[in-house]
C-alpha cells in the first residue's frame, strides 16, 4: 500500500470482536448474579418478622393459631414456606375451615387470616358427646357451655370419631352421613338453627327434628330434602303462634299438618 500500513485481516477482527462479546456477556451475568446476591442479603438481614397480626378467628386465640402456624418473630419475611404454614394448622386446628395465604407487608408484618367453621350439632358417644359442624366435620369433644347451644342427634351410630375427619356411620353407610349434611346444611341456610331441638333417626333412617318447642318436623328419608324444607317453610309461614304439632312432608309431595289435640 503506498502509505505502507498493513490491514488487519478479516478473520482476526471477527475474532476479536467475538472475544469482546464474550467478555461483554460474561461481565453481565457477573453484575446480575452480584444484583440478585445483593437482594438475598438485603431480604434476609433486614426483613424479619416483628408483628404477626391474626384475623377472623373465634375459637381459637392468636397465640394459639401463631403457634400452629410455626411463623415466629425473627423469621425471615420472604422465606418462610406459605403452603407449609397452611398444612400445620390445618393438620392442628380442626376449627379452621379455609386458610388464604399467609399477607406479608413490608418491612415486618404478616397477617395470618383465618376462617373458622362453628359448631353446630352433637353426637353421643356414651357419657360424651362429640361437636360437629353443618359439612358434619368432628370438631371435638363438646364442652358443657358447648352443650346448650348445639342441636343434639338421636339414632345415629358412630364409627370411629377422628377429630378434623368427617363422620362416619357405623355400618359404614355413607348415604346415612350425606343425608345428615344435607339436612344440617338445610336448617342453616333457611334460618332454623336456633329454633331446632334436636334430630333424629328412626332404624329405619327417617329423619325428623324438633323445631321451637312446638313442631315434630318429619323429613322421612334422603329424597327430595330441599323440596321437603321449602314445605316445611310454606306451613310455618301459615301457622298460628298457638298452633302445636306434627308438619309431615315425607312423602315430598304434600305437607301435612296434625295439630295435637
Amino acid at each position: 500500500m503506498a502509505n505502507g500500513s498493513k490491514s488487519m485481516p478479516r478473520e482476526s477482527k471477527r475474532g476479536e470482536f467475538h472475544a469482546i462479546r464474550r467478555r461483554n456477556s460474561l461481565s453481565g451475568i457477573a453484575t446480575f448474579l452480584l444484583i440478585v446476591a445483593s437482594a438475598i442479603f438485603v431480604m434476609s438481614v433486614f426483613f424479619r418478622v416483628s408483628i404477626i397480626e391474626v384475623n377472623g378467628n373465634e375459637h381459637y386465640t392468636d397465640e394459639e393459631i401463631i403457634s400452629a402456624s410455626g411463623i415466629e418473630p425473627g423469621d425471615n419475611l420472604f422465606f418462610f414456606d406459605r403452603f407449609a404454614v397452611s398444612s400445620r394448622v390445618f393438620a392442628k386446628l380442626p376449627y379452621v375451615e379455609e386458610f388464604p395465604p399467609v399477607e406479608r407487608q413490608l418491612p415486618n408484618k404478616v397477617i395470618i387470616t383465618v376462617l373458622e367453621c362453628k359448631a353446630m350439632a352433637c353426637i353421643n358417644v356414651g357419657d360424651e358427646y362429640w361437636t360437629i359442624d353443618h359439612n358434619c366435620k368432628i370438631l371435638g369433644k363438646a364442652t358443657e357451655i358447648e352443650l346448650s347451644g348445639l342441636i343434639p342427634i338421636y339414632g345415629f351410630d358412630p364409627g370411629t370419631l377422628l377429630i378434623g375427619e368427617r363422620l362416619t356411620e357405623n355400618s359404614g353407610n355413607e348415604a346415612r352421613v350425606d343425608f345428615l349434611i344435607t339436612v344440617l346444611t338445610e336448617l342453616q341456610e333457611r334460618g332454623l338453627t336456633d329454633s331446632t331441638q334436636s334430630i333424629s333417626f328412626t332404624e329405619g333412617g327417617s329423619l325428623s327434628f324438633r323445631s321451637s318447642g312446638k313442631y315434630e318436623i318429619v323429613i322421612g328419608w334422603e329424597d327430595k330434602v330441599d323440596h321437603k324444607f321449602a314445605m316445611v317453610m310454606s306451613v310455618l309461614s301459615q301457622l298460628k303462634s298457638g298452633d302445636v304439632g306434627t308438619i309431615d312432608v315425607s312423602d315430598g309431595v304434600t305437607a301435612h299438618f296434625i295439630p295435637n289435640l
